[in-house]
Formats: structure tokens, sequence, C-alpha cells
């Protein structure tokens, strides 16, 4: 199952967070949250499986 881990304001700062998570070893999908409306400028939640979330959070108090 998948697990939010962190919600970016922006798909500029979630795709930074996955590459770093992906860079770890870590699996990340990448969700926008509300309707799709074309912009970048939308919420976005970062996902990873649910046995990766501890590992997932320390890299990201890290950054």
């Amino acid at each position: 199952m998948w697990t939010v881990v962190y919600i970016a304001p922006n798909k500029k700062q979630a795709e930074k967070l996955q590459q770093a998570l992906s860079q770890e070893g870590l699996l990340v999908k990448l969700r926008n949250i509300g309707l799709p409306n074309g912009n970048d400028n939308g919420s976005v939640e970062i996902l990873v499986p649910e046995s990766e979330v501890d590992e997932a959070l320390e890299i990201i108090n890290t950054i």
C-alpha cells in the first residue's frame, strides 16, 4: 500500500524530493491534489510504499 509522506507546495519541489528519495533506492509516486488543471502550481502528494515510510521521512527531514 502506498502512503503519503509529504505534501509539496508545487510540482518542482515534489520532483526534487522524488529524485532525492529515488537516489536512495526508494520507490516514489507523485499525485496531484485537487482537479488537474494543467498548471504546475498545485500541491503534490509524495507517496512511498508503507514499508519505506520511516526511511523516506528520515531522508526528507535531512533535505
